[in-house]
């Protein structure tokens, strides 16, 4: 068993021509033809366990590789990965692998679920005192009838320090555009075997009981960054209004993961990267409002008008996606968050060295403190506090998702659902009110105030307002799940 540490990166194909055509490259490639196959259960039980299985052919040697996969990671993986020659293009599953003990009599049903094919040309790079092995594979993945094209880039480190790692792809970038990968080969397979979704939902995070804080954050960061990366790839594909939606709630995660978690996140660049994250969500957030305003609109020319600045305004956000900023953003927190200067600071040492469940504890308490304080008397105060007691509420369901893996035990669970549902109601609630104050507003900044085909039936103010009274109270009265 070896452990890599690779940096995969999603390139488009001319962007990889003009890498490869770069002088950073040094010289001619080593290229691979490779031809990979991937086996499965018929219900996906290596997938549901983690596990990726292939078999690989390259000039005539067949290879097995078996991969722990981290579908939380995002472009950086530390994986643990087995591999051994084999006499063919079939596996050979026996206790010298993980898989028999993982999925026992299901071992005998495993068979080929779909195929990849590549080139891959390799560079070995020495740069800033590392050795970097540079990968780029093109080449196409086949399940069934159903084909899509693969582009990718990845830097394997060989020796050397993981910054010099993360200059070089800052180098590449500026000659073609990269984004940090997301998806395996395998996933990409996997993906192209199921419907293609409108949207990705944030996934479950594995926490555990051996982890500090700062593992924590760091494993929450990079699952924020791989349901943003999901999202953005769907809404330059489809521009939906779900991906979008789950594209915003990706950052609104990860600006909550540095609220909870600010006392790890110290230093200028942390500071930077807040405010990246707030400017990235602006950009989104016009688009959304529409993608709002849209669902309370008539047919009509008044909805025909809406539907037009919509489109509009999804070109903008696709220009900004596509920005350097944007994809220089990403690169540098993937990096921040592995290999950042907060990991040595003294000032918080001793907040990074908690372990992860206590730090758990005391950051939803906190965060329960701000929104029982903040709601007291939810129907007097005014929309601002009303907005500020929303915020606060996000950032404990938030908190809440991100750490229910620490709260295992079956009292733990049964609470945590009652309490995330309650939140969900307040959230509801307040939402609800929020949409109804930003629609005139859109309205008017369209020019389209007065005009008649908006919803004629909306929620009335005052009931709305009443509903999130009644839905704070829930909150303040449903037992906590953590200690």
């Amino acid at each position: 068993m070896v452990s890599e540490v690779e940096l995969k990166l999603d390139v488009d194909a001319d962007a990889a021509n003009a890498i490869e055509q770069s002088p950073w490259l040094g010289g001619a490639p080593r290229s691979i033809n490779q031809r990979s196959t991937y086996f499965d259960t018929p219900d996906r039980a290596l997938k549901a366990a983690g596990l990726s299985l292939r078999v690989r052919e390259a000039d005539g040697v067949w290879t097995q590789t078996i991969k722990a996969d981290d579908d939380r990671a995002a472009g950086l993986f530390a994986r643990p990965e087995w591999e051994r020659e084999v006499p063919d293009g079939r596996p050979v599953l026996d206790d010298a692998t993980p898989i028999v003990g993982l999925i026992g009599d299901k071992v005998d049903q495993v068979a080929k679920q779909f195929e990849i094919q590549v080139e891959r040309r390799l560079w070995l790079v020495d740069w800033k005192g590392a050795s970097i092995e540079v990968a780029i594979d093109r080449g196409e993945v086949v399940a069934g009838e159903r084909s899509a094209r693969i582009s990718e880039l990845e830097l394997e480190l060989q020796t050397g320090s993981r910054a010099a790692l993360f200059d070089f792809a800052r180098r590449l970038h500026e000659i073609g555009p990269v984004r940090p990968g997301i998806a395996s080969k395998a996933e990409r397979g996997y993906r192209l075997s199921d419907a293609a979704p409108n949207a990705v939902k944030a996934q479950s995070i594995t926490l555990t009981a051996d982890m500090t804080a700062a593992d924590a954050f760091r494993a929450i960061v990079k699952a924020c960054v791989r349901h943003f990366r999901l999202n953005e790839d769907l809404l330059k594909a489809n521009r939906h209004a779900d991906a979008l939606h789950q594209a915003r709630v990706a950052l609104r995660r990860l600006r909550s993961a540095f609220a909870i978690f600010k006392a790890l996140a110290v230093g200028d660049q942390s500071d930077r990267l807040r405010e990246e994250l707030r400017w990235l969500a602006y950009e989104l957030g016009e688009a959304r409002n529409l993608d709002v305003l849209l669902a309370a609109i008539d047919a009509g020319p008044m909805r025909d008008d809406v539907a037009r600045a919509r489109e509009a305004q999804y070109d903008r956000v696709e220009a900004v996606l596509a920005s350097a900023r944007a994809r220089r953003l990403l690169l540098d927190l993937v990096q921040w968050i592995d290999d950042g200067a907060w990991l040595d600071r003294k000032k918080n040492r001793e907040a990074r060295s908690i372990p992860a469940r206590l730090f758990a504890e005391r950051a939803l308490a906190r965060f329960r403190r701000k929104v029982k304080k903040g709601g007291r008397d939810l129907v007097r105060v005014d929309d601002e506090t009303r907005h500020d007691v929303r915020k606060d509420a996000k950032k404990l369901r938030y908190a809440c998702e991100f750490f229910v893996g620490l709260f295992d035990g079956e009292r733990e669970r049964r609470r945590y659902k009652k309490f995330v549902a309650a939140l969900e109601t307040l959230q509801d609630q307040l939402g609800a009110l929020n949409d109804a104050a930003t629609i005139p507003v859109v309205l008017d900044r369209l020019g389209l105030s007065g005009a008649a085909g908006v919803d004629k039936n909306p929620p009335i103010r005052s009931d709305l307002i009443l509903a999130a009274a009644d839905a704070y109270e829930d909150v303040v009265d449903t037992k906590r799940f953590w200690a």
